[in-house]
């Protein structure tokens, strides 16, 4: 296998372990809302704020991972140096 397919098979794994990973968190964490939030409903709104400042923080990490992957798609510094 060329040094193409050794990136294109990095970038995938890249998003798609990425992705599985933001969705699990994301996932767990909305699962722990909804339980924080039947407990006590009182502090339904500080959660919810927090709970969505969370999740844009998870997925803000994952579309960094994203991003990486598309500069080693499309503007590899690899391949000069193959």
């Amino acid at each position: 296998m060329d040094a193409l397919g050794f990136v294109a098979l990095a970038a995938g794994l890249i998003i798609g372990l990425g992705a599985i990973g933001a969705c699990i968190g994301i996932g767990l964490m909305g699962g722990k809302y909804l339980e924080a939030a039947a407990r006590q409903p009182e502090l339904m709104n500080d959660l919810q704020t927090k709970m969505f400042l969370l999740a844009g923080l998870i997925d803000a990490a994952f579309l960094i991972g994203v991003g990486i992957a598309m500069m080693f798609a499309f503007a590899n510094p690899f391949v000069a140096a193959a």
